[in-house]
């Protein structure tokens, strides 16, 4: 490499360096935080691509040349993007730390203070608090010290979620649409009934109902294996139905299953879910505060902050209501039809995963996203295994940021023990991603891939 090349290249890595977050209360963070910086996608070198997956990432001029030329927005503020924590508190802490929004103090969960750049930021939880990890409780309560210490936080609704919130709030309903919701949270919701029981319930408290009554309280009949298909029928694609018929067979043996290895019963169960429905559901309850604060969807200058994603009904709905009508629209279902919200167009924004039997999106939905001046998404919900990555979906830039965090998600994929993991959004034009899964920064430069980028 000649000598003008190296000092282009030198300069260049003194301008990346300058890019890793200030990292402070790195002894409390328990995984390796990256110090070094590569371009993202693969702009130049070739690190990327020595993964497994050499298209891992979409390539920078697949970027260029579907959105180079839109007037792409990009909000002068920092945010910080977290999502699918699943009830891991360790992991939370590790990934505020990677964030650079806060200087941790000391061990424990409220020994910390926001950093400068955390007081001035948006710290936004794009959704899935709930199941797979040991201690969703404190997690909630993690999340609302950094409420109460002056964050600015943003709670965005995921299927995990709503799921555990339709449990709760319609247990024992036996309408076609309703009785199946609770069993529907499945084995991965048990450990919190656990929780409760351990902080909330007396020692040798018993349900007075019958085993007969507890099964036909928490569990569908047979009724509603008959009713549901025609309940179902336009509002669930149908390759979707017959699915979930097969699913909620399957949950009704793994949830009584999942209670005797956690060494409770269904009357633990049962208690478990009415203090559940205080704490969560009732206006004085101690983390009513966390569906009350939750929306679907937030702008984010050019980019839709979401769980999942969109379809074309929901694109549509985006270039002609905004973002607001969204969530207007979530909202409503949420207090009058739980049903449609979890399997219509609202839902596939927590629920998508663009499978055959998901709600489409197209050209058509592509087309919307634009005319609404959205030219991309930034999402969690399917989890990957190398950091956080940049694709291109039907022509709509994507950002993938579900980094498998919780512990039990790490462990079912052969990961190392302790993970976390953050998108950064810099008022600069930059976007960082960090994860406990990749040894470098991931520097997505805007100011390099869209020309018309504005910085607002």
């Amino acid at each position: 490499m000649s000598s003008p090349a190296l000092a282009i290249h030198a300069h260049r890595r003194r301008q990346r360096s300058r890019l890793v977050p200030n990292y402070q209360g790195v002894e409390f963070c328990e995984m390796p935080l990256p110090v070094t910086t590569e371009p993202w996608p693969k702009f130049e070198g070739r690190r990327l691509s020595d993964l497994a997956n050499e298209n891992y990432d979409a390539p920078r001029e697949e970027l260029r040349e579907r959105i180079g030329h839109k007037p792409f927005i990009w909000p002068n503020r920092t945010m910080y993007f977290f999502c699918d924590v699943h009830a891991d508190a360790d992991a939370w802490r590790r990934s505020l730390i990677a964030s650079g929004g806060v200087r941790w103090l000391g061990p424990g969960d409220d020994e910390y203070e926001l950093s400068e750049d955390g007081r001035d930021a948006l710290f936004v939880i794009a959704g899935d608090c709930f199941d797979k990890g040991p201690s969703t409780l404190r997690l909630l309560r993690a999340i609302k010290l950094l409420i109460d210490k002056g964050a600015d936080v943003e709670i965005l609704a995921g299927n995990h979620d709503l799921r555990t919130l339709v449990g709760l709030a319609y247990l024992g309903r036996k309408e076609p649409r309703f009785a199946h919701l609770f069993v529907r949270m499945g084995q991965k919701t048990m450990p919190l009934f656990q929780e409760i029981r351990a902080q909330y319930l007396e020692p040798g408290d018993t349900s007075e109902l019958s085993e007969d009554d507890l099964h036909e309280l928490l569990f569908p009949d047979e009724e509603w294996f008959r009713r549901f298909p025609s309940v179902a029928k336009g509002l669930v694609p149908e390759k979707k139905i017959g699915k979930e018929l097969k699913r909620i067979r399957e949950k009704m043996v793994e949830l009584p299953r999942k209670c005797e290895a956690l060494d409770m019963s269904l009357g633990d169960i049962h208690r478990a879910t009415t203090r559940a429905r205080e704490l969560f559901l009732e206006p004085e309850g101690e983390f009513h505060w966390y569906f009350e604060r939750m929306d679907v969807a937030r702008r984010w200058g050019s980019f839709l902050l979401v769980h999942a994603g969109v379809d074309d009904v929901t694109a549509g709905l985006l270039a002609e209501h905004n973002v607001s009508g969204a969530n207007t629209w979530f909202h409503r279902l949420l207090a009058d039809d739980p049903f449609e919200l979890y399997h219509g167009p609202i839902g596939n924004m927590f629920r998508t995963k663009y499978r055959d039997f998901d709600h489409r999106f197209t050209d058509a939905g592509v087309e919307h996203m634009y005319e609404a001046g959205l030219y991309g998404i930034v999402h969690g919900h399917q989890n990957i295994l190398r950091g956080q990555r940049v694709l291109m979906r039907e022509g709509l830039l994507n950002f993938e940021c579900d980094s498998s965090v919780d512990c039990n998600t790490r462990k079912l994929a052969g990961l190392s023990e302790h993970g976390g993991a953050v998108v950064v959004f810099q008022p600069n034009g930059v976007a960082l991603g960090i994860s406990a899964d990749y040894p470098h920064v991931k520097v997505f430069d805007a100011t390099q891939v869209f020309p018309h980028l504005t910085i607002v």
